[in-house]
């Protein structure tokens, strides 16, 4: 049996007031996905079965390549959020989260770094 108020035993278990804004950054990477999204399948439709030199000139393209870009940053931050999430939900030991949410920074952002810095050299002729 404890002395405490209903409040004084749930004061300081609420939010950690970061919920709200991982909330809306997947939300708006989730939105920026979407016709990023669109704008890649419309692209790859006209130029499904062009040769290298043709697709190389199309990453080539100034619009193209930043929309590349900003596809390929929403992907992976997106990714992030969402794995996150799964991670702090159903991963229950400390130290297992930590060393999952560590893993999934590091290979995310790896990852992201290889594939944007991979259309800047093909862009710019590398």
């Amino acid at each position: 049996m404890s002395l405490r108020t209903p409040l004084g035993r749930v004061r300081g278990l609420g939010s950690a007031k970061e919920g709200v804004s991982h909330w809306w950054a997947q939300r708006v990477s989730a939105v920026a996905l979407v016709p990023l999204a669109v704008w890649f399948s419309a692209s790859l439709l006209k130029v499904g079965r062009a040769d290298h030199a043709t697709m190389k000139a199309w990453v080539g393209q100034p619009w193209n390549t930043a929309l590349l870009v900003l596809l390929l940053a929403a992907v992976f931050w997106h990714a992030k959020l969402g794995l996150q999430v799964v991670v702090e939900d159903y991963v229950h030991r400390e130290g297992s989260k930590l060393a999952a949410l560590l893993a999934i920074k590091l290979v995310l952002a790896l990852l992201a770094t290889v594939s944007i810095v991979s259309v800047l050299r093909i862009a710019f002729g590398g």
